[in-house]
């Protein structure tokens, strides 16, 4: 299967259109007053997509966005209801498909947004951010990143972590540090999820997760969240086959009730390009990101269910993967 090839046999149509489908995390740009890529959010249905997690912010862009991005997604959610619904529950899932909505909630790359503030966690959790993960990428207040000296998981951390289970928001270890990344497995309680992350075992890079941390996220009853970047995938390529490959990996390892989907596809695209050039300490140019993201769009997904098909997948697991794993957690985690 290629890049191009997203045919489907009406088998896997069928499973499609009948089961639930979560990507665990897609970027909309990070402006509030704009709204003009809101409406490709359609990408999502036209894919058989039920669930989707919008990010409102991360490490590198300052906190004090994080509150206008929430309020700018609710009023336009609010003002095409007729399609969108915010998910604040599991029981929302359930109501959103039945609506045949597309179900949106919402998510922080990094404890920067929170300021300094624990009492910030409850306050986003209100707004619907059902995740966050500790550090992007870079050292900070709660832990380290993945492209950093990562000194591992501070005193600010784990009142962090204590917080986010009190509250019920889900734990995320993407673009967070090796160290870090263990220590939070092995304080936290509840499951803790890579949203989006690959293994480092099939594309050897810095953002790419050992098979040792793959294995302790499965212990908490955590799910690993296969992006579709292409220099997390592969040499920058951005295939159907790539992200298969990377999903059967991660199944044959820890089990399908393990892995989900966190394509990570990010709508402006200049943006993003953009944002890479100008902030090389952050996305070093000799890791890949000089070269331009290629990523898989959300129309991808129903050609990812149908290689997993192709290679034996049965109905149960292609379940678990394509939406009930995600549900799992939220079920676990949220309150």
């Amino acid at each position: 299967m290629t890049k191009e090839d997203y045919s489907l046999n009406p088998s896997t149509q069928q499973l499609i259109e009948n089961k639930l489908v979560w990507d665990n995390h897609s970027c909309m740009p990070l402006r509030s007053e704009d709204h003009s890529f809101l409406p490709q959010l359609n990408q999502f249905r036209d894919a058989g997509v039920d669930i989707v997690s919008l990010n409102v912010g991360f490490d590198s862009v300052s906190w004090e966005n994080t509150l206008p991005m929430l309020r700018s997604f609710h009023e336009w959610i609010s003002e095409h209801d007729e399609h969108y619904m915010i998910v604040s529950n599991p029981e929302d899932i359930e109501t959103a498909r039945s609506l045949k909505k597309i179900g949106i909630h919402f998510d922080i790359e990094g404890a920067s947004a929170l300021n300094g503030r624990l009492e910030m966690i409850e306050t986003y959790y209100n707004l619907g951010v059902r995740w966050m993960l500790i550090a992007y990428n870079q050292n900070n207040i709660a832990g380290g990143g993945c492209q950093d000296d990562d000194q591992g998981l501070t005193d600010f951390g784990r009142d962090m972590l204590d917080e986010m289970e009190r509250v019920g928001m889900v734990v995320c270890c993407s673009h967070t540090g090796f160290k870090t990344t263990m220590e939070v497995m092995n304080y936290t309680n509840n499951p803790v999820i890579f949203s989006h992350s690959n293994p480092a075992a099939m594309w050897q890079h810095k953002r790419n997760i050992s098979d040792e941390a793959i294995k302790a996220c499965a212990a908490t009853g955590g799910v690993v969240g296969v992006n579709g970047i292409g220099i997390f995938l592969g040499d920058n390529e951005a295939t159907v086959t790539n992200m298969v490959r990377h999903i059967d990996y991660l199944v044959q390892l820890v089990g399908p009730d393990h892995v989900g989907i966190g394509l990570d596809y990010v709508f402006d695209r200049q943006e993003v390009d953009d944002f890479v050039q100008n902030n090389p300490d952050i996305f070093p140019p000799e890791d890949g990101y000089a070269d331009g993201l290629e990523m898989l769009t959300p129309l991808a997904i129903p050609a990812v269910t149908q290689g997993l098909v192709d290679l034996g997948y049965d109905n149960d697991a292609l379940c678990r993967i394509m939406g009930n794993n995600h549900l799992r957690v939220a079920e676990q985690v949220w309150k």
